[in-house]
């Protein structure tokens, strides 16, 4: 497992460089308003659409959440970017024993109300068309851990273009409930009927 190493600094300059990099590639970066809970970690989940969940995230953590951001990441794909551990990123290793890890690893950065995780809990990238978000169980398994208060969010991009040659990303953002007051079953559901209804409302997406 690839533990991080974060710096503060080195998250700032790098958050700089992420809204660089957005502003170039996207027409608009759209959040619906959202109000985190006080004193509540959150652990964020991201429909894994693509790898600019891992961007969006960051940039929704720190313009709206005001939370350290924090990513799980498979470790075949950390080892390539291992300088994403000054910022934040820690390792998931296939295997029982070897996830359990990370995934405890995981439930204690979310006892402190300072930090947010990010967490992909479809565990590869599935279109961006998707219907149903499949939520695996590892991401459940980090919830009942978490020991201090934490806010669970559904982070759900959904991407137009419109008229433009950029795309626009809207990210639509759902409060699931506080880890530890709902079963792995009301999650899903939970999750599912907002996606459904991020899809709806997508639809009449004003441009």
């Amino acid at each position: 497992m690839i533990t991080p190493r974060r710096n503060d600094l080195v998250s700032a300059i790098y958050m700089r460089i992420v809204r660089l990099w957005l502003g170039r590639n996207f027409k608009e970066i759209n959040i619906m308003p959202f109000e985190p809970r006080p004193g509540h970690s959150v652990l964020m989940m991201c429909n894994h659409f693509s790898w600019w969940e891992a961007f969006l995230s960051n940039y929704t953590a720190v313009k709206v959440m005001k939370r350290r951001w924090h990513v799980m990441m498979q470790h075949e794909n950390a080892l390539q970017y291992r300088f994403l551990r000054y910022v934040g990123m820690f390792s998931i290793v296939k295997g029982k024993r070897q996830s359990d890890v990370s995934l405890t690893y995981g439930a204690r950065l979310l006892d402190d109300s300072r930090n947010l995780l990010m967490i992909c809990p479809q565990g590869e990238i599935r279109s961006n068309h998707e219907t149903y978000i499949d939520i695996k169980k590892g991401t459940f398994k980090i919830i009942e851990q978490i020991e201090a208060p934490c806010q669970v969010v559904y982070h759900c991009t959904l991407i137009d273009y419109f008229e433009s040659l950029k795309p626009r990303a809207y990210i639509h953002l759902f409060d699931c409930g506080i880890a530890g007051e709902f079963t792995f079953d009301e999650l899903k559901e939970r999750v599912n009927n907002f996606h459904q209804q991020a899809l709806l409302n997508q639809i009449n997406m004003k441009h």
